[in-house]
C-alpha cells in the first residue's frame, strides 16, 4: 500500500490561506478558496485557433523539486500541483510512496493574476476566467505549461519511460499535455516532442475537450498515439470544487476521441482531496503501465 496518510485530509476552507509546509492540506486544494475553479470545463466553446489570449506573455515558473528514485531508475513522472499550491508540497508526499524506480519532477506554476479572483495573484498553470462551460480556454497559458513540462522531460535518457500526472488544475494540464502528445503539437502549432507513456489526472478535467477531434483527424499517426496512451482519471463523487460529472465527461470525451486505454475511478464520499485508497490505485496503475520492476533486485 502507499503510505500516504492514515486518515482523510480535508481541503482548505475559503478563509484559509495557502497551507504551511508540512500541513496536511497539501493533499487537498491548496488555495485560498475551494469555491474556486473549476467548473471551467470547456466541453463547448470556440475552436482551438480562436480560443485563449492573443497577447504574448512571459511566464516565470517557480522552483522545481526532484525526488530521486530509491532504486533502479526506470521511469520519470512530472507531477503538477493544483491552483495555489507548489511543487514542494507534493514532493514530500511522492517521496514516501513505494515506487522506488520512479524519479518524480515537481515543478511550481508561475505566480500570475487569476481572473476568477479579480486579478488576485496565485500560482496557476493557466488563467481561469469564469465558472462557465462556455468560457474560453487560456490556450497560451496551457501551451506554456505543457511546454515547460516537455522541457523538464527533454533531458531524460532514451531508455527511461516518461509520464505526467497532477491534481485539479495540474490534472487538467497533464491531460492537455497528453492530448498535445497525441496530436504532435500544441495549440500554437509548435511540435510536442516528449514521448509519453502514461498520464494521471486526479480531481481534474480535460481542457478543450470538444476541440481535439478535428486536430486528431488531421494529423498522421495521431490516432495511433491516442489509442496507445494509458490514462488514469480518479475523481471523488463529493467533489464540490471540480464536480465529479466533469471528470466523468472528460473520461467519455477521451474515449470518444480514440483514447482506448482510459481508466476512470470514482470514490464515494471523496471531496476535492485524495485518500490512501486512491493513491494505492495510482501506484498499482503506474507500476503496471510503466512496466516497473517491483522485485528486490531492482533496488540499488
Amino acid at each position: 500500500m502507499c503510505p500516504w496518510v492514515n486518515q482523510r485530509v480535508r481541503p482548505p476552507r475559503p478563509s484559509e490561506k495557502k497551507p504551511r509546509p508540512g500541513h496536511n492540506g497539501r493533499l487537498g486544494f491548496g488555495i485560498i478558496g475551494s469555491v474556486l475553479l473549476l467548473s471551467n470545463m470547456s466541453f463547448t466553446g470556440p475552436s482551438m485557433a480562436s480560443g485563449g489570449k492573443t497577447a504574448s506573455k512571459a511566464f516565470d515558473f517557480g522552483k522545481t523539486v526532484v525526488v530521486k528514485p530509491k532504486g533502479k531508475h526506470q521511469a520519470t513522472v512530472v507531477w503538477l500541483h493544483g491552483l495555489g499550491d507548489n511543487g514542494s508540497s507534493w514532493s514530500q508526499l511522492l517521496e514516501t510512496i513505494p515506487l522506488p524506480n520512479i524519479k518524480w519532477i515537481c515543478p511550481t506554476a508561475p505566480t500570475r493574476p487569476v481572473t476568477l479572483f479579480g486579478g488576485f495573484p496565485s500560482t496557476a498553470w493557466f488563467d481561469v476566467e469564469e465558472l462557465s462551460e462556455d468560457a474560453p480556454d487560456d490556450l497560451e497559458g496551457l501551451d506554456a505549461a505543457a511546454t515547460h513540462v516537455a522541457n523538464l522531460l527533454s533531458t531524460e535518457p532514451a531508455d527511461i519511460k516518461v509520464g505526467i500526472g497532477g491534481f485539479s488544475m495540474g490534472a487538467a494540464t497533464a491531460l492537455y499535455s497528453g492530448a498535445c502528445f497525441s496530436v504532435g503539437k500544441y495549440a500554437n502549432g509548435n511540435p510536442f516532442t516528449s514521448n509519453l507513456s502514461a498520464v494521471v489526472g486526479l480531481s481534474g478535467w480535460l481542457p478543450c475537450a470538444k476541440r481535439w477531434g478535428k486536430e486528431l483527424e488531421g494529423v498522421d499517426g495521431a490516432a495511433d498515439r491516442a489509442a496507445a496512451l494509458p490514462i488514469l482519471l480518479c475523481h471523488g463523487k463529493a467533489d464540490d470544487v471540480v464536480s465529479h460529472k466533469y471528470g466523468e465527461k472528460s473520461s467519455h470525451a477521451l474515449s470518444s476521441l480514440g483514447f482506448k486505454d482510459v481508466t476512470f475511478k470514482s470514490y464515494s464520499g471523496l471531496g476535492h482531496y485524495t485518500i490512501p485508497q486512491e493513491m494505492d490505485e495510482v501506484c498499482a496503475w503506474l507500476s503496471s503501465k510503466l512496466g516497473l520492476d517491483t522485485s528486490s533486485s531492482s533496488l540499488k
